[in-house]
């Protein structure tokens, strides 16, 4: 994907090196609730190493021998990191989760609570990150740049991680939402990339061949979603159909999620130079309850947005979701006519999903 642009791409950059080790990027969860220590699902802290979250759980569901869909998290946290992070196992006892040895994975603590964790069921991130090898003079700009992003907000991007290793889930999700199966398959299954190991771009490219047969015998074991979609498409002689329905629902909801995030960022571009600054008809959202209001007078709202009580959003299209008006408006629906649906259309069976709206910047916080 091409890298999105910065509010403060008017400073120089520092130079150095990041994630060069995991020590070097650490991220925890700060938990929007504590578990009440009563309840079958089991809340388990751990820290993650040089592993995806994805993996993470994939790794303990079949150490546990439970479904993938029994865990619950509320982000995703990235591999080439230090991540701390919590999930929920449904029915498991907790002594075995205390024991289980993973590489990779440590298990800080557990305990009891009666709710699944869903994603977004956190009150934030903390990070520590470091930059190795940064040019002389680094620090007076990056203090310049903290200043900026204190006072204006950070821009609330959907990050490189929502979109996949390879870059694509939001086109897998446009596909689902378009009942698109050949393009889906196309997608999910072939299209083999510089960076994936050399058999698996062997067994993509066999794909994109049509050697659907000898796709799947190359197939990776540790690529397990993957190769049950290819395994259906090749009991049904290559029909892609059966693709999107024995897709997991976790996926699936993954990859509808990537598409949102995918045109919130589009409108969020047009934004990043005035962020900060309110347009008549914008949904401004309000960062103390999550509500919205219509900004009628730009001039009157723009204070409490300057004292970041609100700030402009943009919509994650559903058949629910609060579209803007004025010139706001005529960007969001514009872009909704560019994807060739309508916001009815922004769902997929046994998913649901309402639409919302997400500030288009957040407060950087307790920055040292």
């Amino acid at each position: 994907m091409e890298p999105l642009p910065f509010l403060t791409d008017n400073y120089p950059g520092i130079g150095g090196r990041i994630k060069v080790e995991p020590e070097d990027f650490v991220v925890e969860e700060i938990p929007l609730y504590e578990p009440s220590g009563q309840g079958q699902h089991i809340y388990v802290g751990l820290e993650k190493r040089g592993r995806s979250t994805y993996q993470a759980i994939n790794a303990i569901a079949r150490q546990l021998g439970v479904p993938y869909r029994s865990i619950g998290y509320a982000g995703i946290k990235d591999a080439q990191a230090v991540a701390r992070q919590t999930i929920s196992v449904d029915g498991v006892a907790p002594g075995r989760i205390q024991v289980l040895d993973l590489p990779g994975i440590k298990i800080l603590w557990v305990d009891r609570h009666r709710n699944k964790l869903k994603m977004g069921h956190l009150a934030g991130n903390r990070f520590t990150v470091r930059v190795r090898d940064v040019d002389m003079g680094g620090q007076v700009v990056a203090e310049a740049v903290l200043d900026e992003l204190r006072r204006r907000g950070v821009p609330n991007y959907f990050g490189e991680q929502r979109f996949g290793v390879r870059g694509n889930t939001h086109w897998l999700g446009r596909s689902l939402l378009r009942g698109d199966a050949e393009a889906f398959a196309r997608q999910y299954l072939g299209r083999p990339q510089p960076q994936e190991h050399p058999k698996v771009r062997a067994a993509r490219a066999a794909f994109d061949a049509g050697d659907y047969q000898a796709a799947l015998a190359q197939w990776p074991s540790s690529l397990l979603e993957e190769r049950r979609v290819l395994a259906a498409i090749v009991r049904h002689g290559g029909d892609p159909q059966p693709a999107l329905r024995i897709l997991d629902k976790k996926m699936r909801r993954l990859f509808l999620s990537a598409y949102q995030s995918h045109l919130f960022n589009q409108l969020l571009l047009e934004r990043i130079r005035t962020l900060d600054l309110l347009e008549k008809g914008d949904v401004a959202y309000i960062h103390a309850s999550g509500a919205a209001i219509v900004v009628a007078d730009p001039a009157v709202e723009q204070p409490r947005a300057n004292r970041f009580e609100i700030s402009p959003s943009g919509p994650l299209f559903g058949p629910k979701a609060l579209l803007a008006e004025g010139t706001p408006g005529q960007r969001e629906r514009d872009l909704l006519e560019e994807s060739g649906l309508s916001l009815a259309e922004f769902k997929l069976p046994g998913i649901r999903l309402k639409g919302a709206r997400r500030p288009f910047r957040i407060p950087l916080a307790d920055v040292q």
